[in-house]
């Protein structure tokens, strides 16, 4: 893969769907589809939005480690990121990818206490494509 950032880039802006992983009190890991992310940053930082009470929440308050997993099932790519999550509920962080329909989840609007933002920074990825995976770092 020649340009990491290009290539990771174009698989997670086509998707409307991305797979979040956690992990349990038990140890286990868990896995929850989530709309695409509102907002990312090259292929490093991504947000979402969730709700506070979440048992996803949870986990992510007691173990920050995560994975987001894209996948393009029309040409059979994948992309897995590795990294942690922080659970967001500061005033800038919530304005920052708050969109007006989102008072259908959260009604009382963006300062509504069940709506919080997930910031996933990546530090490494796995890419499936052509039959092969690679392995590449984040920066």
């Amino acid at each position: 893969m020649r340009d990491p950032e290009k290539t990771i880039g174009n698989i997670v802006d086509k998707q409307t769907v991305s797979f979040l992983g956690s992990v349990d009190e038990e140890g286990f890991p868990n896995i929850k589809a989530m709309l695409q992310p509102r907002k990312r940053e090259g292929i490093r930082t991504f947000y979402f939005t969730t709700n506070t009470s979440s048992m996803r929440v949870a986990q992510f308050r007691e173990n920050d480690r995560s994975c987001i997993y894209f996948c393009d099932r029309r040409f059979f790519k994948g992309v897995m990121l590795k990294g942690t999550i922080e659970v967001l509920t500061d005033p800038a962080s919530k304005e920052l990818i708050w969109l007006p329909g989102d008072t259908m989840y959260y009604k009382e609007g963006v300062t509504d206490p069940d709506y919080c933002v997930l910031k996933f920074t990546a530090f490494s990825g796995r890419y499936y494509s052509g039959f092969k995976s690679e392995d590449f770092s984040v920066e």
